[in-house]
């Protein structure tokens, strides 16, 4: 049996490779620029922009946005 194949362009992608990849793609200073939040812009890490983003639904779909259209 096949599985059934999803719509979803992230499915499969955790929010942390995402936020990896974007950390390397653009570094942390460009990447607070291009999306204003706190856990980007003042001592940035992996771990604390995963707690705030699985926390506040309109931060991460700012993200996932920016990476979708970097890809």
């Amino acid at each position: 049996m096949t599985e059934p194949r999803t719509s979803d362009p992230l499915h499969g992608i955790t929010l942390e490779q995402i936020v990896t990849s974007l950390v390397d793609h653009y570094g942390w200073k460009e990447l607070g620029q291009l999306i204003d939040i706190r856990c980007f812009n003042n001592d940035p890490s992996v771990k604390s922009s995963l707690k705030f983003l699985r926390k506040t639904p309109w931060a991460r779909s700012k993200v996932e946005k920016l990476y979708l259209d970097t890809q």
